[in-house]
């Protein structure tokens, strides 16, 4: 449904309950069940009273970082409400029609940041074997709805400016929590986190360049990033699970990395007019 003449501040109200409900029910209800299952396990492993003051310690660390992520999820998304609309067309006077809901792809692309925010929880989380195979899960199933939020906007021809915002977030912050967690876990070495740290050296980087009102070009079009991000989040959803040798998954590491390395470099020297 679309109205040409549909205020921000309204749409606000029709689309928090949606926003919420993707966001912190699914978090809520994977983290307290992944708990639960460690709770139930870790009982017939340690004594009593000291599995009840690890799994607490354990939960709140969980519930800080998981709430923290997912608030500022929320709150990158209530600000590009304003962006629920079809991506405009050259005619700058042309009407632009905002859509009074959500719809399901962007849904679907909330519960992939819901999905992460969960993920982000685990990174103050003791690594134990009742839960072991959570972190790898949560992210490959993010990953997943990665291809499938795309496919059902452009399938349903809904496609819209906040959508492409919000998964392009989303797709940053899953590169950025997953590591971090394999690392913490001692999944991934530690020059790993050299991939999100690069990636938001050039968001700053090009960021930068326009606050000063230097010359940023266009990001130019490539047969292979996309591939190789698809290839990232099939590695890292690997080395978050508890198999392989930490050696094999070191030297997958070099070969993932190295190329990843290379566009972001080749990408910033050409939108900085290097090239």
């Amino acid at each position: 449904m679309r109205d040409t003449n549909f205020p921000v501040t309204a749409s606000v109200l029709f689309l928090r309950r949606p926003q919420v409900t993707a966001t912190a029910v699914v978090t809520a209800f994977v983290g307290l069940t992944a708990f639960l299952v460690a709770n139930e396990l870790q009982m017939h492993q340690v004594p009593d009273s000291f599995a009840a003051i690890s799994l607490n310690l354990d939960f709140v660390r969980w519930a800080l970082l998981a709430g923290v992520v997912a608030v500022a999820e929320l709150w990158y998304c209530y600000r590009h409400l304003e962006s629920n609309h079809p991506p405009t067309s050259a005619d700058e006077t042309a009407e632009i029609e905002r859509y009074q809901f959500l719809g399901l792809p962007n849904t679907v692309t909330l519960a992939r940041g819901a999905l992460f925010a969960t993920l982000a929880g685990f990174a103050g989380v003791t690594p134990i074997y009742s839960i072991a195979w959570l972190p790898s899960l949560l992210y490959g199933t993010g990953s997943a709805l990665d291809f499938i939020d795309g496919s059902l906007a452009r399938t349903a021809g809904r496609q819209t400016v906040l959508g492409a915002k919000l998964d392009l977030a989303f797709d940053s912050l899953g590169f950025l929590i997953a590591p971090v967690v394999a690392i913490l876990w001692g999944q991934l070495p530690m020059w790993y986190v050299l991939l999100p740290v690069t990636q938001y050296l050039f968001k700053f980087g090009r960021s930068h360049r326009r606050r000063r009102g230097l010359r940023v070009r266009p990001l130019p079009s490539s047969f292979v990033r996309r591939p190789l991000a698809g290839l990232q989040m099939a590695f890292i959803t690997l080395a978050l699970a508890p198999i392989g040798s930490a050696r094999l998954i070191e030297i997958l590491a070099v070969a993932v990395l190295a190329p990843s390395l290379i566009i972001f470099i080749r990408d910033y020297l050409v939108i900085a007019d290097y090239t």
